[in-house]
C-alpha cells in the first residue's frame, strides 16, 4: 500500500488529504485563523465553580466559557498550583521544575469548590476543541505529544504503548527512558520508538523539553490573562506527527512556508525520508492534479454511492449519527437473497470504515445493515468491520449486530465532525434561480478583464474557470477565445481549469495566487 499526503495552502484555510492507493482516507480543512487546537495551552482564570457538575468555568479567550472538570485536574494538581506560584513570584529568574516539590496526589472524591475559587489562575491545556454549542474542554495533565514519546511534567512514571507486543523491547525503552528523561517528568513511550536508538529519543526529548521550558517561561513572563502558554505545531506537521510511516511515498504542499515547515519536521524525525516533501508548483489546483476534489464531492454528502449501485445514507444529529444500508437498483445474486445482503453489507463495511475516518465522525453511530437470517453472515460483518477499523486512529468500540440488525459503534470525539456541505448555493445566481443567459458568460468574462486590465492595472493574472469553460476558451490553438483575449488584453492571462467551481462560477488570481473579487451581485439581474 502506499500513502500520499497532499497539503493545499489558500490565503484562509489549509486543506489536507491523505490518500492511500490513490484513495482518499482522511480530509481535514480548517481556517488559518483558528484558534483552540487540541493541544494549545493556557494560563487562564476561573470564572464560575459549579459544584453540582463538580467542575468549572474557565475563562480562555472563547465566546463560551471552556469546560473543567474536577477529576480533569489530575493528580498532581497541587504540585501545578504550588510550582506556577513560585514561577509567578519571580519575574526575572524561572524557578526550575527539577527543583519543584511533588505533593501528595489529589484525592479523587474530593470537590471542586475546596480546590479551586473563582479567578485562581490555572495552566490547561485543551483535549477537546469547541463542538457545536459547547465550549473547549480542558486538563491541568499537561503533556507535550512527540513522534516517538509523549512528555507530561509532574509525573514520574515511565510507560510503554501496549502495542508493542515483545517483553525485551518493553524493557529496553522503558530502562533507556528512564536514564535520560529529567527528575519531574513522567514519558509515555509510543508505539513509533520500537527499535529507536537513545540518540534519536534523547533528541526528541530536549525538543520537547524545550517546549514545556518555553511554554512556562511564557507564563512567567506575562500579566495577560487568558494567555496562550503553547500552541500546537501547525496542522500539517501534527497530522505528519501522528500518521507519518515509511510507506509514504509522497508528501506535496503548494506553499513554500508549509513546505519549509514539513520539510523540516520530516527531517528531523526521518532524515532519510526528507527527499519526500515536495512543493508543487504546477498551475493545475493541486487537489484537482491528485484527483482529490472529485473524490471529496463524490465522498460526502447525505447520500454515498458504493458498489454496484447499493448506497449509504448518513445522517448528521446533535446526539448520534445514523447510517442506513440500502441496495439500490442492485441486481440479485446468483445465490438468493441472504447473499445479496451479505455482499451488500460487507461492502457497506469496508465504505463506512473509510467514512468514519474521512469525516472524523465521533460518538455514538448506529448503523441499520441489510437483515441477515444466518448467524455465521452475521458474525462475518461483524469481523469485517473489526478489521477494517483496525487502521482507525482513533479510540472506537464496536458492539456485534443486534437483534434488530442494527450495529452500534463509539468512537472518540475531539473535534468537530468533517461534514463538507457538496450542495451549496449556486454562486452564479446566488440561489434566486435566475442568471443571464449561458451563451452571453464568456462577454461577461471579457468585460471583467477589460476592467481589471485597462481600469484597475492588473497586467497578469490566472482565470479559473469550471473544467468545461476553459475547454471552449481554449479550443482552437490560433482561433480560441483566449488567444483572442490575449491578442487584445495581453499575453499575461492564463485560464486554468478548475474543478471546485461551478458551471458558470470564475475567480481570478494575481500572479502572486491572491484572490482578486470581481465578482457583483447584480450581474445575475
Amino acid at each position: 500500500m502506499t500513502s500520499e499526503l497532499i497539503i493545499d495552502v489558500q490565503p484562509k484555510e489549509i486543506s489536507i488529504a491523505l490518500l492511500e492507493d490513490k484513495s482518499l482516507v482522511e480530509y481535514q480543512n480548517e481556517s488559518r485563523s483558528a484558534s483552540f487546537s487540541v493541544g494549545n495551552i493556557y494560563v487562564a482564570k476561573v470564572k464560575k465553580l459549579m459544584p453540582g457538575l463538580n467542575a468549572c468555568f474557565v475563562d480562555v479567550g472563547y465566546e463560551r466559557d471552556a469546560f473543567l472538570h474536577y477529576l480533569d485536574l489530575g493528580t498532581q494538581y497541587s504540585s501545578y498550583e504550588k510550582y506556577l506560584k513560585q514561577v509567578m513570584s519571580d519575574r526575572k529568574k524561572l524557578f526550575p521544575i527539577a527543583k519543584a516539590t511533588r505533593l501528595p496526589d489529589l484525592k479523587k472524591d474530593g470537590s471542586v469548590q475546596n480546590t479551586l475559587k473563582v479567578g485562581q489562575e490555572v495552566l490547561v491545556q485543551v483535549v477537546k476543541e469547541p463542538i457545536s454549542t459547547k465550549g473547549p474542554r480542558l486538563t491541568c495533565e499537561l503533556s507535550f505529544a512527540g513522534r516517538y514519546m509523549v512528555l507530561m511534567p509532574f509525573q514520574d512514571k515511565v510507560s510503554v504503548s501496549t502495542k508493542i507486543k515483545k517483553g525485551e523491547e518493553r524493557t529496553r525503552l522503558k530502562q533507556l527512558v528512564q536514564s535520560i528523561k529529567p527528575k519531574n517528568f513522567g514519558v509515555i513511550v509510543r508505539t513509533s520508538a520500537e527499535g529507536k536508538r537513545v540518540a534519536e529519543l534523547d533528541t526528541e526529548m530536549k525538543i520537547l523539553l524545550k517546549r514545556w521550558e518555553d511554554a512556562i517561561t511564557t507564563v512567567q513572563k506575562t500579566t495577560e490573562r487568558p494567555k496562550i502558554a503553547f500552541e500546537e505545531t501547525s496542522r500539517a506537521v501534527a497530522l505528519i506527527r501522528d500518521l507519518f510511516n515509511t510507506t509514504y511515498d509522497g508528501i506535496y504542499v503548494n506553499d513554500e512556508t508549509v513546505h519549509g515547515q514539513v520539510k523540516d519536521y520530516v527531517g528531523l524525525i526521518a532524515p532519510e525520508k526528507a527527499e519526500i516533501v515536495k512543493l508543487y508548483n504546477g498551475t493545475v489546483p493541486i487537489f484537482d492534479n491528485f484527483n482529490v476534489t472529485k473524490q471529496i464531492k463524490s465522498a460526502f454528502g447525505k447520500t454515498v454511492n458504493y458498489k454496484r449501485g447499493a448506497y449509504l445514507i448518513i445522517e448528521h444529529t446533535e446526539a448520534m449519527h445514523v447510517v442506513d444500508v440500502n441496495s439500490g437498483n442492485r441486481t440479485k445474486a446468483e445465490n438468493g437473497q441472504e447473499q445479496n445482503a451479505l455482499e451488500v453489507n460487507l461492502g457497506a463495511a469496508d465504505e463506512l470504515a473509510r467514512q468514519l475516518r474521512l469525516r472524523d465522525m465521533g460518538g455514538i453511530i448506529i448503523v441499520d445493515f441489510i437483515d441477515m437470517n444466518l448467524a455465521e453472515d452475521r458474525q462475518m460483518l461483524y469481523e469485517r468491520m473489526c478489521k477494517n477499523m483496525q487502521k482507525d486512529r482513533a479510540r472506537h468500540n464496536i458492539l456485534p449486530l443486534s437483534k434488530f440488525g442494527l450495529m452500534q459503534i463509539t468512537r472518540q470525539r475531539v473535534r468537530p465532525a468533517m461534514d463538507v456541505n457538496v450542495e451549496e448555493v449556486c454562486p452564479t445566481c446566488f440561489g434566486k434561480g435566475k442568471i443571464k443567459s449561458s451563451i452571453l458568460f464568456t462577454d461577461q468574462l471579457e468585460s471583467k478583464i477589460d476592467r481589471l486590465v485597462n481600469k484597475i492595472g492588473i497586467k497578469k493574472f490566472n482565470l479559473h474557470v469550471h473544467p468545461y469553460v476553459a475547454a471552449y476558451i481554449n479550443q482552437g490553438f490560433l482561433l480560441s477565445l483566449k488567444r483572442k483575449w490575449q491578442m487584445k488584453y495581453g499575453m499575461g492571462i492564463n485560464v486554468i481549469s478548475n474543478q471546485k467551481m461551478a458551471f458558470l462560477q470564475y475567480e481570478f488570481y494575481d500572479k502572486k495566487g491572491n484572490f482578486i473579487d470581481m465578482k457583483e451581485e447584480i450581474e445575475t439581474k
